[in-house]
């Protein structure tokens, strides 16, 4: 009998120059990571289901989360599918009398039982911080230049933050909406049909169409949506965003970085679903596809919804490797202004 080497869908195996390749480019970020007071944290593959899926970051990749039965416990397990939902766990349990702010930082593989529309691996590397207990927007701005120091330090160029607002449609539908699907708005926002929301009629609709429309380099953008009647919740963040843009960039120029570009597009919400508060993606110029994703949450494990909020982000390793091409990673140098 002849065996295949043919692997399923979204594996792949690592031979040793990619192997290497990888390996040096986590042990440059931790060591970055470290330099700044982040902790190393290495929670389990594997956990009982109904505690890696409780209430809180994890119950929103039920879909996404490999099931198998424990042989000893013959209960259900979840293989994790996200390092944030577990670091949630264990800030609520065994570090919940620790002070705060918590700096954590992890690398660790997370397994999916299904394929991204933008991202086809089902196992990949994550490399990490959360900072919980945070205030913001200093948390935010700390985290942010936190992930892109790292890229610069990997050797990476022309990185773009794009920042979103994903709770932005239930704020508006809960002021405004009344008569309106929020189903079949959720379809118009994701495919972007301006025409569609230009059709109906009310304040709902205006204010999705003028924000949609104002999306774009962050410079342009905000000045734009203050101009726009808003919930409370939403004034915050817009107002949050205008602090934040302003410390990023006299961070940024501190550490004389000039290839980083800040844009918004408010309604860009895929893989945001535990994210209560601004969120971002991380790209860069000549690398297809996302780099990482980060933003604001509430800390929760269970019904007891904890007070804690926290900052975080994660770097995806299969897409950054593709950026390195077969180079060493540069050795982390320069302040770190702003964190």
């Amino acid at each position: 009998m002849t065996l295949s080497a043919l692997l399923p869908n979204g594996f792949s195996d690592l031979l040793p120059e990619e192997a290497e390749l990888e390996a040096k480019a986590i042990q440059t970020l931790m060591e970055h990571f470290s330099k700044f007071g982040y902790a190393r944290i290495k929670p389990p593959m594997a956990e009982f289901e109904e505690t890696l899926l409780a209430p809180g970051p994890g119950a929103s990749l039920s879909k996404d989360t490999f099931r198998v039965m424990d042989s000893v416990s013959h209960k259900m397990l979840g293989i994790r599918a996200d390092i944030t939902p577990q670091i949630a766990r264990i800030v609520c349990t065994r570090l919940k009398d620790e002070p705060k702010p918590l700096r954590l930082c992890y690398a660790n593989d997370v397994l999916r039982a299904r394929a991204g529309q933008l991202r086809g691996v089902r196992q990949f590397t994550q490399v990490g911080c959360e900072m919980v207990g945070d205030e913001m927007p200093g948390s935010y701005v700390e985290l942010v230049m936190l992930a892109v120091l790292g890229l610069k330090a990997l050797g990476l160029k022309d990185i773009t933050l794009d920042f979103t607002m994903p709770m932005a449609l239930d704020a508006l539908y809960a002021d405004e909406g009344k008569s309106e699907d929020k189903g079949v708005l959720t379809n118009i926002l994701a495919g972007r049909q301006q025409s569609e929301l230009a059709g109906m009629k009310g304040k709902l609709a205006a204010k999705l169409l003028a924000l949609m429309k104002a999306s774009g380099p962050m410079d342009k953008a905000l000045p734009v949506i203050e101009k726009i009647s808003l919930p409370p919740v939403l004034k915050a963040q817009v107002k949050d965003l205008a602090d934040i843009q302003a410390a990023l960039k006299a961070g940024l120029a501190e550490c004389n970085v000039n290839d980083v570009t800040l844009t918004l597009d408010v309604f860009e919400t895929k893989g945001s679903q535990y994210y209560k508060g601004l969120a971002f993606s991380l790209f860069a110029g000549g690398v297809r596809g996302e780099l990482g994703r980060g933003g604001h949450y509430g800390v929760q494990f269970g019904a007891d919804e904890s007070k804690l909020t926290a900052t975080g982000f994660t770097l995806y390793m299969d897409t950054i490797r593709k950026g390195l091409n077969g180079k060493a990673p540069a050795k982390t140098h320069g302040s770190a202004a702003g964190i």
